[in-house]
């Protein structure tokens, strides 16, 4: 690439092409990893892991189609048990539990189209505020969301809204066709009207092209501010979705497109999140040497595997330089 590109490495930039983010993805992959680090080590301290629990507090029956979710009340041979709204007390309580591992931030995912005012946002609203009174961070993702729902949220004390963009513009068709992607960025504009910090990310596998990632990540760095928290997901192909005979994401193909992200959105927070069970414990190392410096921990990611609290522990002491048994990390269950 040419000299004045080098040079702009880090430059907080809301104008990138699709041309400029492909040809960053399309560098040879050290020298990309190489200049993700160096603007990862200017904008935040390499050694610092957030780690994030994330809860399913509504499961399943979603009225949207969406072609990689469980959850999807069109995929019918998908075998998962519906739940209703959880209770207040029963969130809290996991919220503790996540908290006594070593959680910093509390994730709750409710199977929904759009947030209905009513005795369920109420609720929520309730969680939130428990959650924030823990001393953690509180995220959740319901759907769509109108401006006056977002201002409620505001003042219960959420610090993040999720909700991802999924795949570019080009192909969001491809994965979805009940909502439209006009309608995902309204949402986002309702949660950055009300103060609330946007998570914002999507997810890579779903048979996109490289320009379809690059695409996505011109609409995430647009944002003025950009997004507070960008999560990174690898398709999770599960059995009886459209997308459930899809292979598996080459995990350096996860390692390019986080790398990626971290020159694009510099000052992010880039979470690794779904996929990461299928990765070796080098793979996700070179992860977070691309830029990411956050993963989501407990056995599963509201209805998918994720990397198991052993496994996160023997990651954790091997990224510290101590041994498990010299480990602060503890080992009990999220139970998330």
């Amino acid at each position: 690439m040419k000299r004045e590109t080098r040079e702009a490495d880090g430059a907080l930039r809301h104008d990138w092409t699709n041309e400029e983010i492909l040809a960053l993805h399309d560098l040879p992959l050290l020298e990309l990893i190489g200049r993700a680090n160096a603007v990862h080590r200017r904008y935040h301290d390499p050694n610092q892991l957030q780690k994030a629990a994330l809860l399913s507090i509504k499961t399943g029956g979603c009225p949207e189609n969406c072609a990689y979710c469980p959850q999807s009340a069109h995929h019918r041979e998908v075998e998962l048990t519906r739940e209703g709204l959880l209770e207040p007390e029963t969130v809290l309580a996991l919220a503790r539990n996540a908290r006594s591992a070593g959680a910093e931030r509390f994730c709750m995912g409710a199977a929904w189209k759009r947030v209905r005012d009513g005795a369920e946002f109420e609720a929520v609203l309730d969680m939130v505020r428990g959650v924030r009174s823990l001393g953690m961070e509180a995220c959740v993702t319901l759907g769509m969301l109108e401006p006056h729902q977002a201002a409620r949220l505001a003042a219960a004390g959420l610090t993040a809204y999720n909700h991802n963009l999924d795949t570019s513009p080009e192909y969001y068709e491809e994965i979805i066709t009940t909502r439209t992607y006009q309608e995902r960025l309204d949402t986002l504009a309702a949660v950055r009207e009300a103060g609330i910090e946007l998570c914002c990310g999507g997810i890579i596998g779903m048979g996109e092209s490289k320009a379809d990632r690059a695409s996505m990540l011109r609409i995430l760095a647009g944002f003025s501010p950009h997004p507070e928290s960008v999560p990174i997901n690898a398709l999770v192909p599960v059995p009886g979705t459209p997308l459930g005979a899809r292979p598996q994401v080459d995990p350096l193909d996860l390692v390019r497109m986080m790398a990626t992200a971290r020159l694009v959105l510099p000052s992010a927070t880039l979470r690794l999140s779904a996929g990461r069970s299928s990765l070796t414990r080098e793979a996700q190392v070179l992860c977070l040497l691309a830029g990411a410096n956050s993963i989501f921990y407990g056995d599963t990611l509201l209805t998918t595997p994720n990397a198991g609290i052993g496994d996160d522990a023997e990651l954790l002491a091997a990224l510290s330089g101590r041994g498990v048994a010299e480990s602060t990390y503890q080992e009990e269950s999220v139970a998330v």
